[in-house]
């Protein structure tokens, strides 16, 4: 159930951040933070897919009884795999998320002053 559970957490992951692309209010070669917005989201996104691929390919063959508890290197490959997609999610999200939108919302002064 719980692997059931993580492949609908993915599915929902790649379908937000399609509504976000179709939503946002900038686009690819409009600025620099719209460009790297879209190159590095939809890099990650791209993985997460792939991990996401990944682990139905273990859901499947845990199903069918190809892993033993000494023989599931597949299962491994696919959680160190995940852990790293994580991590890089942490650091696109604090830069994006966290750190571009502070440039958005901070005071505008004069040149100078």
């Amino acid at each position: 159930m719980g692997p059931d559970i993580d492949h609908c957490a993915w599915l929902t992951f790649t379908c937000v951040q399609a509504f976000e692309y179709s939503h946002a209010a900038f686009n690819f070669s409009g600025n620099v933070y719209g460009a790297t917005f879209f190159m590095a989201t939809g890099f990650h996104g791209f993985h997460v897919i792939i991990g996401t691929t990944f682990l139905i390919v273990c859901l499947i063959r845990a199903y069918l009884g190809h892993f033993t508890p000494t023989q599931h290197l597949g299962f491994e490959f696919a959680a160190w795999y995940w852990h790293f997609v994580d991590v890089v999610w942490i650091f696109l999200f604090a830069c994006i998320y966290v750190w571009g939108s502070g440039a958005a919302k901070a005071p505008r002064t004069a040149a100078g002053h």
